[in-house]
């Protein structure tokens, strides 16, 4: 199975061909996108819709910054917080509270109109108290990562990527790829 990654996101494209390999294709489809706090529910949604559209194997990743004061939000909606308050707005909301903690997850969907398999990869960390670093994209500039000082955009890309929520996800479905084809 050679799916497509379905993603118009310069960023995850670029970290997801360095884990897969650069002859991974790729296309930019407009998918309307649920909102849901859950990064696995878009992710799948996604998916469906995919594959709908382009009726072949598909791949789509989604994922999400969840915030333990903030009862998990903004979750996957961290996209659309992160474009209203930008990240020192993140980092200002959390300084109203003594629990800086947080999580990332990612959630890596195969779907090929029948089968449907979710890969999830997550890392524990918290949220700096400002933004740091230039490299990465989203929100990597707010979050560290538990037994790290830096913040993901600190980190050189193939540290970052391989350590990654993004990168634990991808481990996974690489696994799953090769155990399907032996």
């Amino acid at each position: 199975m050679d799916p497509v990654l379905v993603t118009s996101n310069k960023g995850k494209l670029r970290e997801m061909r360095l884990l897969l390999g650069a002859r991974l294709e790729s296309t930019d489809v407009d998918l309307p996108e649920i909102q849901e706090i859950e990064a696995r529910k878009v992710a799948q949604d996604k998916a469906r819709r995919a594959y709908g559209m382009i009726g072949r194997p598909v791949l789509v990743e989604d994922s999400g910054l969840y915030i333990k004061a903030l009862n998990n939000f903004p979750g996957a909606l961290v996209k659309w917080l992160t474009m209203s308050v930008g990240n020192e707005g993140i980092c200002r909301i959390v300084d109203c509270f003594d629990d800086r903690s947080a999580y990332a997850e990612a959630c890596l969907t195969l779907y090929d109109g029948g089968k449907m398999r979710t890969f999830v990869g997550r890392v524990d960390g918290q949220i700096a108290k400002e933004p740091r670093g230039e490299k990465g994209f989203g929100w990597d500039a707010i979050f560290i990562m538990n037994g790290k000082t830096t913040t993901f955009a600190e980190l050189e890309t193939d540290e970052k990527t391989r350590i990654s929520h993004r990168g634990i996800a991808t481990a996974k479905l690489i696994e799953y790829l090769t155990d399907t084809q032996d």
